[in-house]
C-alpha cells in the first residue's frame, strides 16, 4: 500500500515536510495552511496563540498574521485571550486575595516600626546590663569589706562628781578639779606637768585645814586597797594627814620630793606617793588635809585606787 491510499492517515504517518519531496508531492502534499502537508492529516498542532481557556473544543480564536505580533493588554490590565484558571467554572480558588490599593501590588513591610522597635530592645538590654553591673559592684564590695559600719554617735563626758565609780573590772580614779575642796583650798592650771584633765591642779593647799574629799563609790569588796596621790612639791618634802571613813590614819601621806626638783621648781617636781588603807564595799569617804603640824607646800593633781597593798608607783 502507498501512503495516501490506506484511508484516513494517522500522525506518525503525516510528514509536515512531505510537500518538499517528489514522492510527498506525487501524493498531493501541499504546503500548510491550517494542517500538514497531506490532505485529510489530523490537525494536532494549533499556532501559538490559537488556544484561549475557557473556549469550548472546536473553537479557534483568531491569530494574528504571519510576521506580526500579537498586541497584549497594557501593563497590569488582563489580558483578552488570558483568562486564570480560579474565573473558570469549576477552577481553583484564588489562593489569597489581592493587597488593596497600591493598584494590585501589596505593601511592603513597615521597615519604620521594625528600625523603632529594634532600638527600644537595644536600649532595654543596655539598661539591664548597667543594672547588673552596679548590682555586681554592690556585691563584689559587700564581699571584700563586709557590711560597712554604721556610724555611732558620740556623746560628751559629763562633768565627774566627787561620787565617783570605776569602769567594770577597775577601780576608780579622780582628777583634782572633780575633788570635793575645803579651807581655801583651789585649782589652777599656769604650772605645766600636771596629768589630771586640762592640766588642773591644786594649789593653796599650804594652809592648816585646806583639804580635799573624794566620795568614792563602786568598791568591790571589803579588803586591803592602796592609794595614790599625783603632786609635786618646789624641790623639798611635804606630809599631809590622811582620814578614811571619818578614822584618821597613823601613817601620814608623804610628800617627798623623789622626783629631786631644784628648790621652787613646781613644774620639775611632778610625782606620786601612796598609802594602804582599808575599804569597805560600796561608798568610802577619803580625806587628804593640811593640819597641824604638816608641811603642806604641794600641789595635788589626781586620786587614785588599786585593790592590796602594793609597794610600788601603782
Amino acid at each position: 500500500m502507498t501512503p495516501g491510499n490506506n484511508g484516513a492517515s494517522t500522525p506518525e504517518d503525516d510528514d509536515p515536510f512531505g510537500y518538499l519531496y517528489a514522492d510527498g508531492q506525487a501524493n498531493g502534499a501541499q504546503p500548510p495552511s491550517g494542517g500538514y502537508g497531506y490532505p485529510g492529516s489530523v490537525n494536532r498542532v494549533r499556532a501559538v496563540g490559537q488556544r484561549q481557556y475557557g473556549q469550548q473544543a472546536g473553537q479557534q480564536a483568531p491569530t494574528a498574521p504571519y510576521g506580526q505580533v500579537q498586541q497584549q493588554g497594557a501593563y497590569g490590565q488582563p489580558n483578552a485571550h488570558y483568562a486564570a484558571p480560579e474565573t473558570l467554572p469549576g477552577g481553583a480558588p484564588a489562593g489569597r486575595q489581592q493587597a488593596q490599593g497600591g493598584g494590585g501590588r501589596g505593601r511592603g513591610p513597615n521597615t519604620k516600626g521594625l528600625l523603632i522597635g529594634a532600638i527600644a530592645v537595644v536600649a532595654a538590654v543596655v539598661i539591664g546590663i548597667s543594672v547588673a553591673m552596679l548590682g555586681d559592684k554592690g556585691d563584689s564590695g559587700d564581699k571584700a569589706g563586709g557590711t560597712a559600719p554604721t556610724a555611732t554617735q558620740s556623746s560628751q563626758p559629763s562633768p565627774s562628781t566627787t561620787d565617783t565609780a570605776a569602769p567594770a573590772g577597775e577601780l576608780p580614779k579622780i582628777d583634782a578639779k572633780a575633788l570635793q575642796l575645803g579651807g581655801g583650798a583651789s585649782t589652777a592650771s599656769d604650772v605645766k606637768g600636771a596629768k589630771a584633765d586640762g592640766g588642773v591642779y591644786v594649789t593653796n593647799f599650804n594652809n592648816v585645814g585646806a583639804s580635799v574629799t573624794w566620795n568614792v563609790n563602786g568598791i568591790p569588796a571589803d579588803g586591803k586597797y592602796t592609794v595614790y596621790v599625783g603632786y609635786t612639791v618646789p624641790g623639798k618634802d611635804g606630809t599631809a594627814t590622811l582620814t578614811v571613813n571619818g578614822s584618821v590614819s597613823e601613817t601620814p601621806v608623804k610628800l617627798s620630793n623623789y622626783a629631786h626638783a631644784p628648790e621652787g621648781g613646781y613644774e620639775k617636781g611632778w610625782t606620786n606617793t601612796y598609802n594602804y588603807i582599808q575599804l569597805n564595799k560600796g561608798t568610802n569617804t577619803i580625806k587628804i588635809s593640811c593640819e597641824q603640824g604638816n608641811q603642806c607646800d604641794a600641789y595635788l593633781d589626781q586620786v587614785w585606787l588599786v585593790k592590796g597593798w602594793v609597794n610600788s608607783g601603782g
